[in-house]
This record gives structure tokens, C-alpha cells and sequence, in this order.
């Protein structure tokens, strides 16, 4: 497998709240994307510290942990659990963080399949067979509008409330995290951002760019990157790719 994360601050924001990371363990990846939220520099902290909880947690993992889905997803469930309760209880003691919180989307790769994850707005899409499908769903108050049909798509990409979450991690007690583990294969690829992206580039397009074998992993997280600048740039930006690749096999001769 390979990989390439990127992060950007964008044209208008003064700071990058956003935090990523992608953590492996032999033929084993996870990937992760944060968009922190809260008070001046308080998002910084928040998207961080979720990131670097996970990292501790991923370089004690057990094998065991990585040989089946349902274990896999209880690693997760366990460990957003307890990131959840350290960032809570962070803002609690911290009168400069108080109220902060994070979106958290990731993927948890293995040779034989992939388990997904996310709090909040940041996403993730799963590419396969020239296909790009959005594997989450937004936890915002507009998207239940839409779900509950007060609202049409169309009302709902310009709405004023459009950034409204209803769920963050680190913001309350207690957290549910969305999961879901699929098969992949050769070929396949994970595209996790933040709404910096999301909001500015179509699906569309992230197809094309991610369609685009001429392009390394790292330049189709550049273009996209660039695409949603020039869309405005508004918001920080960052993008996990992970793509499954196998080596390429040597014949002798």
C-alpha cells in the first residue's frame, strides 16, 4: 500500500486547525484526518491531540486486532472512546480550551479489508473500479434538514447554518462513532479530508484526479488542494490518500 497526506491553511484563515496522520504497522495502515474547532488556537489543540492519542494507541495494537473487522472496530470504538474522555477532560482543566472539540475521520487498512471511521463533517470516499463513492455522513444540522426532507441538496450547499456540527469529539462525556469495514483490492484507494475540500471541490472532480494513474498520490493531493483555493480557499484544508498497491513482481530471467 501507499500513501499521501497534505495539509493546507487555505487563502483566508490565519491558522491551520486541521491535524492528520498516517501511522503503519508492516502491511497494516491508519489513516487519519482531524478538523479541530473551539477558541483562539483551541482547535489546534483539539485536532492534535486526537491525532497523537491515536498514534500512542496504534503502536501498542496487537496483531489480533488486525486479523478481522469486528475486532478491528472495536479497537476503534475503544479508542475514540477513550480520546474522547482525554480531550473532554483536557478542556475541562484548560480554561483556554474550553469547548473545543474535533471532527475525526480515518481508515484502518489491512491487506484484506478496510474499516472506516468519522466523527463530525470530515469524510471519507472509497474508490473502486473507477468509482468514487462517499462512505459517510455528515453529522451536521443542515444534513439532517436534508434527511428529515426540510431541506432540498441544492437549498442545503448554500445554507447559512451549513457548518453547524452535531457531533465532535471532545465536546461531551460520551461520543458515538460511525463505522463500517468493506473488502478491498488491487487498485482500490481511501480518499479522507476535511470540509476545506468537501465544501470547494466536487465529487466529480475528485474522481478525475484520483482516476489519474499518470499522477503520483502526492500530486493528486496537490492538485486537489490547489483546486479548492482557487474555489476560494476559505477554510484549512487537509487530505489523507491511501491506495492499494501491490509491489511490483520481478521475474527472473
Amino acid at each position: 500500500m501507499q500513501f499521501a497526506l497534505k495539509t493546507d491553511k487555505g487563502k483566508v484563515r490565519q491558522h491551520n486547525e486541521d491535524s492528520g496522520g498516517v501511522f503503519t504497522k508492516g502491511e497494516h495502515f491508519l489513516a487519519l484526518i482531524a478538523d479541530g474547532m473551539g477558541g483562539h488556537k483551541a482547535g489546534d489543540v483539539a485536532s492534535l491531540k486526537a491525532i497523537q492519542h491515536f498514534e500512542t494507541a496504534w503502536s501498542s495494537i496487537t496483531d489480533d486486532v488486525l486479523e478481522k473487522p469486528i475486532k478491528a472496530e472495536e479497537w476503534l470504538v475503544k479508542t475514540v472512546s477513550e480520546a474522547n474522555k482525554a480531550l473532554y477532560e483536557y478542556a475541562q482543566t484548560h480554561t483556554d480550551c474550553s469547548g473545543m472539540g474535533t471532527t475525526l475521520a480515518g481508515a484502518l487498512c489491512t491487506p484484506s479489508f478496510v474499516t472506516f471511521m468519522h466523527i463530525g463533517d470530515s469524510r471519507v470516499y472509497y474508490y473502486s473500479e473507477n468509482k468514487l463513492t462517499l462512505k459517510t455522513e455528515d453529522h451536521t444540522l443542515v444534513n439532517e434538514l436534508v434527511r428529515s426532507g426540510q431541506l432540498t441538496e441544492d437549498e442545503a450547499e448554500n445554507h447559512p447554518r451549513k457548518n453547524v456540527i452535531l457531533r465532535a469529539l471532545g465536546t461531551e462525556m460520551d461520543i458515538d462513532v460511525d463505522i463500517e469495514s468493506i473488502s478491498w483490492g488491487e487498485g482500490d484507494h481511501i480518499l479522507l479530508c476535511s470540509d476545506g475540500l468537501s465544501n470547494k471541490v466536487s465529487k466529480q472532480m475528485m474522481e478525475t484526479i484520483i482516476q489519474d494513474e499518470t499522477l503520483s498520490l502526492d500530486q493528486q493531493a496537490d492538485q486537489l488542494i490547489q483546486l479548492a483555493n482557487e474555489a476560494g480557499g476559505e477554510d484549512n484544508i487537509t487530505i489523507g490518500i491511501v491506495a492499494y498497491r501491490l509491489p511490483s513482481k520481478e521475474f527472473a530471467t
